[in-house]
């Protein structure tokens, strides 16, 4: 229509006449790029298609949202840094992250620190952690449009049965290259070696590292089962996910958008971390069957036990007081 109404005022010769507002009648259509780490057949790529069709459903067409799995636009540290500079980008990120920028918010993906779904709902409540995302906002130019989305708990996957902490003890595992995680691998007893998501597999093959620690779900599809041998359920983190877009592209969104992107993006994680949550004991079934062990022999007092080094050594304990206060934790 909008086109139709341009061609008649040319043709009719009415530029003299106010047609300016012609443009003004159709809305500005913006592309978010969003990307993630994690393959095609993951949770989370569905999770992210439907939060993308419910968008583009609820501003007609005017928000859409391109979502790139297995890290097509590139690493996540590299997207962030194009998210800094206000590119139409968004990632699939953590809080370990985020810490990099603002130190406190890393309390959130230390050991232990929230062990339930209704934890994670009461950070969003949080002054302390509002404070945080603040601060990403206008400091960094990092908006976090949720962290409602959790990828379940991480567990130590290895080639011989986890214990204690004393059992990790000269195992190098993976971890991605963050402060607060290496230092939370290093606390419950293991070597942390950072590296990308996409090197593990050739990394245990050659025997680089000895082990991951990741969630369930990531197993089948990183065909974990063929280099590893034994789940060790240390539950040592809940994975809480950011989702990250530029401060200054999301203030450049209409306000209708803005909420479209915010209030879907936190509908669909919690659809998607509940689905998480209830496959697990699905994909249990399915590791075994691949000649996995599942071990829930695991001292769970002494890994928390453990865990509280990570925090200290990144002095971050105040922050996680304050905010286990703020949640009645």
């Amino acid at each position: 229509m909008k086109n139709l109404a341009v061609i008649t005022c040319a043709a009719l010769g009415l530029w003299a006449l106010d047609c300016s507002n012609v443009w003004a009648q159709t809305p500005k259509t913006f592309t978010l790029k969003f990307n993630h780490v994690l393959g095609p057949k993951e949770p989370y790529h569905d999770g992210f298609l439907k939060w993308a069709k419910a968008v583009e459903q609820r501003t007609n067409g005017g928000l859409k949202i391109d979502v790139f799995h297995s890290a097509q636009l590139g690493l996540e540290e590299d997207i962030i840094e194009q998210i800094r500079q206000g590119a139409n980008i968004g990632q699939n990120t953590d809080a370990a992250r985020m810490g990099n920028y603002v130190p406190g918010i890393a309390v959130m993906n230390g050991p232990y620190f929230v062990e339930t779904l209704e934890e994670v709902a009461k950070l969003r409540k949080a002054p302390t952690v509002a404070k945080w995302q603040e601060e990403l906002a206008a400091k960094f130019g990092l908006k976090v449009v949720s962290f409602n989305w959790v990828q379940g708990y991480r567990h130590f996957f290895t080639n011989k049965p986890i214990k204690t902490p004393d059992d990790l003890k000269g195992l190098r595992i993976r971890t991605p290259p963050a402060p607060i995680w290496q230092e939370s691998i290093r606390a419950l007893g293991a070597v942390p070696v950072a590296m990308a998501f996409g090197e593990m597999y050739p990394g245990l093959q050659q025997r680089a590292i000895d082990g991951v620690e990741l969630v369930y779900n990531n197993i089948p599809g990183g065909r974990f089962y063929e280099v590893l041998k034994v789940a060790n359920e240390t539950r040592h983190i809940m994975l809480i996910n950011f989702e990250v877009v530029s401060a200054k592209w999301f203030d450049s969104l209409p306000k209708e958008y803005q909420d479209a992107l915010v209030e879907e993006a936190d509908r669909a994680g919690e659809e998607t971390s509940r689905q998480i949550l209830r496959l697990e004991a699905e994909v249990e079934q399915q590791l075994k069957s691949r000649g996995m062990t599942i071990n829930k022999d695991v001292d769970l007092a002494a890994f928390r036990k453990a865990g509280d080094k990570a925090f200290e050594v990144m002095k971050i304990t105040d922050a996680k007081s304050a905010v286990h206060k703020e949640i009645g934790k």
